[in-house]
């Protein structure tokens, strides 16, 4: 089992340019703090509809709501559970391993995760049950 739990932050990446050109903003491994193996995004998801709903033994991610806003539950082993609101594209959402995160979605917004490693099923604790003895067991250490 893991020996230090990290805990969700959000961290503000540098946001270039000024308006009414736009901006950019750039994720470099300074601020990110891991090496970024896999990209992913997800979109048209209906507002009614939970994502995530899961934790990670290893992955680290940080979650940017790259259009839109989108509403993200943590839940660690030594902290209590916290919502962050995630509406500008130019913050992240940092998730580390043993975290429960599940995510709602406004209308047309777009999640962009950046991942540590690639997709690999053996690394997901998808079962809620599984994860509240997992975080009840760290407690008793």
């Amino acid at each position: 089992m893991v020996e230090t739990i990290k805990k969700p932050k959000l961290i503000e990446f540098p946001k270039i340019g000024s308006s009414p050109l736009g901006y950019i903003s750039v994720a470099e491994i300074a601020a990110v703090g891991f090496n970024i193996n896999r990209v992913f995004w997800t979109y048209y998801t209906p507002e009614e509809i939970i994502r995530g709903r899961h934790a990670h033994y290893e992955l680290e991610q940080i979650l940017i709501a790259a259009s839109g806003k989108l509403v993200v539950g943590t839940e660690c082993f030594d902290s209590d559970p916290e919502t962050f609101e995630l509406s500008s594209p130019n913050v992240g959402l940092y998730i580390p391993p043993y975290c429960w995160h599940d995510m709602q979605f406004s209308h047309s917004s777009v999640l962009l995760s950046l991942s540590s490693i690639e997709y690999r099923e053996s690394d997901y604790i998808r079962d809620y049950q599984q994860f509240k003895k997992m975080k009840s067991d760290y407690g008793k250490k």
